[in-house]
């Protein structure tokens, strides 16, 4: 097999995120010119020059695994570091809102349900928590390797505990905004409309990296 022809086959058997995927697949081929310019400079030919250092390299099925769980926990920690910067911001930015929401006099805040705040403060520790988990896996993933057997588990976890909670996170905001009455004032208060905005593509990104996860430890 020549080179160009294993490091396409190299690049087809791997699943992971496009960048460090790129990256590792450029390191082989990297590695096996380098060892074929060197055979071919003893005096082999190109071709067999290239097929002796694909041999030397070793077979798709012998590579594949270690290149895998790299491109695993390289996904893993993407989404470890969207939770622990994007979740602690969305708790802070909605909470310098409620302190100047509602302006109106109509809607006070003494009016809101017994409920409300054991709500709103679950809410938050809800998504603090969670991004403290993305602190410690990012941690789990990088340094954190040598001690940990299954890092793909704590890829997968990730996935899931994402899928888990923006249901749930979803579900608490429409219930404390609709049940202050706050639902229909909110889109006409500009910082409010601008933060479920980001919200929301905070939401997107997690979703996305969630679900990455989730298919990349089942390729592995």
């Amino acid at each position: 097999m020549r080179i160009d022809d294993y490091v396409a086959e190299l690049g087809k058997s791997l699943c992971g995120p496009p960048g460090p995927k790129h990256d590792l697949v450029v390191e082989a081929h990297d590695s096996l010119a380098d060892t074929a310019d060197a055979l071919e400079a003893e005096g082999l030919a190109r071709a067999e020059a290239e097929r002796l250092a694909v041999r030397e390299f070793g077979a798709i099925t012998e590579i594949v695994p270690s290149y895998q769980r790299e491109l695993t926990a390289a996904a893993g920690r993407r989404l470890g570091l969207l939770l622990l910067i994007s979740l602690p911001i969305t708790v802070l930015m909605w909470s310098v809102i409620w302190r100047f929401y509602p302006t109106s006099s109509v809607v006070t805040w003494a009016a809101r349900p017994d409920w409300y705040h054991t709500a709103s403060r679950g809410l938050d520790i809800l998504q603090l928590a969670t991004g403290l988990y993305g602190g410690l896996s990012l941690f789990a993933l990088g340094r954190g390797t040598r001690w940990i057997r299954r890092p793909q588990l704590v890829t997968r976890w990730l996935g899931i505990i994402v899928w888990l909670m923006l249901p749930v996170t979803a579900g608490l905001g429409l219930l404390l905004s609709y049940g202050a009455g706050l639902q229909e004032s909110a889109q006409t208060f500009l910082p409010a409309v601008l933060a479920n905005l980001m919200t929301a593509a905070f939401w997107g990104l997690q979703l996305y990296g969630a679900t990455r996860c989730l298919r990349i430890t089942r390729a592995a």
